[in-house]
């Protein structure tokens, strides 16, 4: 028996999340002038810990492409929370 891998394709399924923490990480670190002074493991496990602590935020169609573009105004003080947290809890 195929698995659901093998016969449905799930490269459109996204996380939104992922992309909002990474990007308010990287203004975050920049804003704080740490940017440059932290290795890629610590970036991650920042973005690991972070992601952990906000409700992922799937997508998969063109209609929630174009949601995706206001999920920052909706969870916006989440995602900089988890990512305060985040960076707290790993530097």
């Amino acid at each position: 028996m195929m698995g659901l891998t093998e016969m449905y394709s799930f490269e459109e399924l996204t996380n939104e999340a992922e992309r909002l923490v990474i990007s308010e990480l990287g203004r975050y670190l920049e804003e704080e002038n740490q940017l440059d002074a932290v290795s890629e493991d610590l970036i991650l496990d920042m973005a690991a810990y972070a992601l952990n602590h906000v409700r992922p935020m799937y997508r998969v169609n063109l209609l929630g492409r174009l949601y995706a573009d206001t999920l920052m105004e909706e969870h916006g003080e989440e995602i900089r929370s988890a990512v305060r947290q985040a960076v707290a809890k790993i530097l």
